[in-house]
């Protein structure tokens, strides 16, 4: 028999003709991966390419496009208003975007997650910041001087291991109620802006007829389609069938006018200084003064502290899909962070606007899919550039029904459904319950603080964990999470009923 430990990935291997099912090969793949972190990860010897990478592939190409262009649009707009010689408009929005694209594509996706460290998950979108960007810009904050103040408290984060030990201390009550609230309130955003789009197609091409029953077919075939997808376990198809699907519904029930394609094929502007030079080109803000650092520092704060509870979704989605014996392929908190915080300041050196986060698009449809971060990232990577540079893609997948759909079925459901699998006692329910109240009060970090705080404390869920806990895992870390939190929803205002403080 082989020794297993001392074996490496390619002696392992085993052609997928040898196992009862396409799932028994998966699960094997992944159960005797050993990649390389910090080292150089080589296809054949350390993973391989299946055709199941291109889904997370796929979807997170489209949810990265949408999340992009709903950042730069909302920067554009928040800059225009806050400074009068700033106009930044819908042609400059998808330049930055492309910039985004390709960048962090080829830096971070194929070569940092691909090649270099594939315990690292892809520094994607910071989704629930999208919201807070234009009161961002208001402030006075520069995007350069925020990815700047972001980057180095992600890296002393990362460094002294703060992520992971967050992650650790999260309980299982906490982390499914975080998970349900998010799920739920992502499906419920994208379900209403589903049905405004097709409410709104009647006056916005003057037709005499109203569309606004398009919504409701496109979520009645794609309830079917994704129920029968869970039912012969494929809902790692989920993401492209069901934007196939809601495609053809709106063009059937004569929707598709509304899709235009108008990026042209080409290439941004890859000079910072062009960016970041001057006054009169690229964002028109030239370099960052300490007024802006000193606006911007609240909200880089803020960010950092909503990484570890995204983190944490994102790896125990892992862990819930993955079979046991897969901990080498898990995804690396502190390593994530590292290059998430480098993926923010480089990114937006070269002219990105991005705030970045744990790419979730990416890593929920690949955990369903049963794969390991390389290959997928790897081809990611590819596609992002591929479509950045070609341009017309990126109006299919801003279009309203495939990226609501392409969200639902890719990011917000699975989410719902994970946070529903971990609540699975009465002692559960009580720290998830709490956590789900908190975060329709205040928010979903203010909730993940404090119900941390107070689960690890003994005051909710299991009293017995509490008694395992040292001082310091009770008390110093998650009370010392929650003032910083607290601090930084004071300073930007987003406590309900309070002004911000700066």
């Amino acid at each position: 028999m082989r020794d297993v430990e001392n074996s490496s990935y390619s002696e392992l291997h085993k052609p997928s003709s040898e196992f009862d099912s396409r799932s028994d090969y998966l699960d094997h793949e992944l159960q005797i991966m050993k990649p390389r972190r910090w080292g150089l990860n080589l296809p054949g010897r350390d993973f391989r390419f299946e055709w199941e990478d291109l889904v997370p592939a796929i979807a997170g190409t489209i949810g990265i496009t949408v999340m992009y262009s709903a950042v730069m649009a909302a920067w554009g707009a928040g800059l225009t208003e806050r400074w009068d010689h700033v106009n930044l408009g819908a042609e400059w929005a998808i330049e930055v975007v492309r910039v985004e694209m390709l960048i962090p594509a080829l830096l971070f996706c194929i070569l940092g997650s691909g090649f270099i460290n594939p315990r690292a998950n892809l520094a994607g979108n910071h989704g629930p910041m999208i919201p807070l960007i234009g009161a961002i810009a208001l402030a006075g904050a520069h995007p350069l001087a925020l990815a700047i103040l972001l980057g180095v408290f992600g890296l002393l984060l990362s460094y002294f291991k703060g992520g992971s030990k967050l992650v650790n201390l999260t309980g299982e009550g906490v982390a499914g109620g975080l998970l349900v609230y998010l799920g739920a309130m992502g499906s419920m955003g994208q379900i209403g802006s589903l049905f405004t789009w097709a409410e709104g197609l009647q006056a916005k091409h003057a037709l005499d007829y109203s569309l606004s029953h398009v919504a409701l077919m496109i979520l009645a075939v794609n309830i079917i389609v994704y129920s029968v997808l869970a039912r012969m376990g494929k809902r790692w198809l989920a993401i492209p069938l069901c934007s196939i699907a809601a495609v053809a519904i709106a063009f059937a029930f004569g929707a598709g006018l509304d899709l235009e394609f108008v990026t042209a094929p080409g290439l941004p502007n890859l000079n910072p200084v062009y960016w970041w030079g001057s006054t009169e080109t690229g964002w028109q803000l030239g370099l960052p003064n300490l007024q802006h650092f000193i606006a911007s520092l609240p909200f880089a704060i803020l960010a950092v502290a909503m990484w570890s509870p995204d983190f944490l979704g994102h790896r125990i989605f892992q862990e819930l899909n993955y079979p046991k014996k897969t901990d080498k392929v898990l995804m690396d908190v502190d390593d994530t962070m590292t290059c998430c915080s480098l993926r923010q300041m480089v990114g937006t050196a070269f002219g990105g606007g991005n705030i970045t986060s744990s790419w979730g698009t990416y890593m929920i449809p690949a955990a369903i899919a049963k794969r390991p971060i390389p290959a997928g990232a790897i081809v990611l990577g590819v596609l992002c550039i591929v479509v950045a540079v070609i341009g017309y893609p990126m109006d299919i997948t801003v279009w309203r029904p495939v990226m609501s759909i392409a969200l639902l079925v890719g990011v917000f459901l699975p989410l719902l459904e994970a946070g529903m699998q971990m609540v699975k006692d009465t002692k559960d329910s009580q720290s998830a319950g709490i956590c789900i109240f908190a975060s329709i009060v205040v928010n979903p970090v203010f909730a993940w603080a404090l119900t941390m705080l107070l689960d690890n404390n003994g005051l909710i869920g299991d009293k017995e964990r509490a008694n395992k806990l040292s001082f310091a895992d009770r008390l110093i870390i998650p009370g010392g999470a929650f003032i910083i939190c607290v601090a930084a929803m004071l300073a930007v205002g987003m406590l309900p009923g309070v002004p911000a403080l700066l």
